[in-house]
């Protein structure tokens, strides 16, 4: 383990303004079926086991709704600054207390690393070395109830690491707690995903369909395996009713008996003829979005990878039946999403990853069909209509966004960063392509504000989720760092 020391700052809280509209841009169409955007709907319930709704998950919650309560960069000109930590920084939460913590996983050696972060500048206070792992066990994590992360490392344990101030100020990252999960994952495997349930245990799943839980209080864990030959390639999301995991071949409701592992539903979706570029499995590239109109939970949506245009598949949680299958991403003409949806009410915002250039994939997903393909982009609203009977596209653009978009209920817009093409009219990348962070008006699709943040590789957010900070910072993870993108 390795530590860094620095001494503590401390957070200036800066008051919102409203929200100034620069330029437009899009191609957006309407429906009847439409939500204004004051009136979305509740996002999930607060997990009691769980950070604050909107920081403590990669997916803002543990229904992976990708929705904040917290207001993005307000009035003003838009800035950003970039912390180089010479690693790829997919996972950027917030605590109570305010203090960012990233797990990143550096260029050379790929060994996952813990970054505490200055909340005032985003610099590194302090650094934890994990156990290296596989790709995926160096990306999803949590923040729980204890301003904790909550990180399964690659010597196949659960741990809890606190950040911790002496003194004289200086900060300090440790393990708190350790639990083995060894006796339920083999020595091949590794976990993906995890996330609490409401009763305190933690729900994980592996690359290999391994589904269990882990009570660090008590020391048990218990776990069952899904069907041979369903890989899990992204994260789990909990809700009341139960645990939602998608597989490459399937999604699945879970519920615990004793700590025991259930499967309560299980919907197999159309995972096409193969890998697609710009996906990182084949299958579905979804982490399930719990959304709905009344609890926040009573629909769950994926992306399938059907071959000749995405669905975006929607799910009654009570039971699993079908309450829609959409195509989405057809402006963009690009059938692909390794993004989680994001679900909000009745509503659900798709973001196509077709093309991407990623510059690895996990072990084992497979070559792609084609080999390679233009960055398409897209983005795509749908709605669940009124009365549960089926779902509209409400609008459908081409917008390329590179991260995964994350919508404020508080300043009642999507934001996110996208990817230009060198040469305009183009669609295909370069490692010289300019980079923008955007705000987008979610009931019409157009782009409302842009602020160019930097230009070339360095600025790869390479479709990582950003997060808003509870001083309006929105927090982008790349290739390299991580981007404070602010407004004053």
């Amino acid at each position: 383990m390795s530590l860094s020391l620095a001494p503590r700052r401390t957070t200036r809280w800066r008051p919102l303004g409203a929200l100034l509209a620069a330029f437009v841009l899009g191609c957006a169409g309407s429906s009847a079926s439409a939500v204004s955007p004051a009136a979305f709907g509740p996002t999930p319930p607060h997990n009691p086991y769980a950070g604050p709704d909107g920081t403590a998950t990669m997916h803002g919650d543990t229904g992976s709704s990708d929705t904040t309560p917290l207001a993005g960069p307000g009035a003003g000109t838009v800035s950003s600054s970039r912390t180089a930590l010479a690693s790829a920084c997919p996972t950027v939460l917030v605590g109570a207390d305010g203090y960012p913590v990233a797990l990143c996983t550096p260029i050379f050696g790929q060994v996952p690393t813990v970054h505490l972060l200055d909340p005032d500048d985003g610099s590194s206070l302090a650094t934890l070395k994990l156990t290296k792992g596989s790709l995926l066990g160096g990306v999803y994590a949590y923040i729980d109830h204890q301003d904790r992360l909550v990180v399964a490392d690659g010597s196949r344990s659960l741990l809890r690491v606190g950040h911790h101030q002496n003194g004289a100020g200086e900060w300090r990252l440790t393990v708190d707690r350790s639990l083995s999960l060894a006796s339920v994952i083999p020595g091949d495997d590794a976990v993906t995903g995890l996330a609490p349930d409401w009763d305190g245990r933690v729900w994980f799943a592996t690359g290999n369909g391994v589904v269990g839980t882990a009570d660090d209080t008590t020391g048990t864990v218990k776990a069952l395996t899904l069907p041979s030959g369903e890989r899990v390639a992204n994260s789990i999301s909990t809700a009341p009713e139960g645990t939602a995991v998608t597989t490459t071949h399937a999604t699945y409701l879970l519920n615990a008996q004793g700590g025991t592992p259930k499967v309560l539903w299980r919907k197999a979706y159309d995972r096409g003829s193969a890998r697609k570029p710009g996906l990182l499995s084949w299958g579905s590239g979804s982490t399930p979005t719990f959304l709905g109109p009344s609890k926040g939970t009573e629909y769950v949506a994926i992306v399938d990878n059907a071959d000749t245009a995405a669905h975006l598949k929607v799910y009654r949680t009570a039971d699993g039946s079908d309450v829609c299958s959409v195509p989405v991403l057809k402006a963009a003409n690009g059938p692909g999403s390794e993004n989680s949806p994001v679900g909000v009410g009745r509503s659900v915002f798709v973001a196509g990853t077709y093309g991407y250039p990623y510059p690895a994939v996990p072990e084992g997903a497979g070559d792609s069909v084609p080999a390679s393909a233009d960055f398409a982009g897209g983005l795509s609203r749908v709605d669940v209509r009124a009365d549960g009977s089926g779902c509209s596209l409400v609008w459908d653009n081409s917008l390329r966004s590179a991260a995964v978009p994350k919508l404020s209920t508080a300043d009642g817009l999507l934001h996110t960063v996208v990817r230009d093409s060198l040469i305009p009219g183009t669609k295909g990348t370069s490692l010289l392509d300019p980079y923008r962070y955007v705000q987008i008006d979610p009931d019409s699709g157009q782009i409302t504000r842009s602020a160019k943040v930097g230009t070339g590789s360095l600025y790869d957010t390479l479709q990582m989720a950003g997060t808003v900070a509870p001083d309006g910072a929105y927090l982008q993870g790349t290739v390299t760092g991580i981007l404070r993108i602010t407004a004053q």
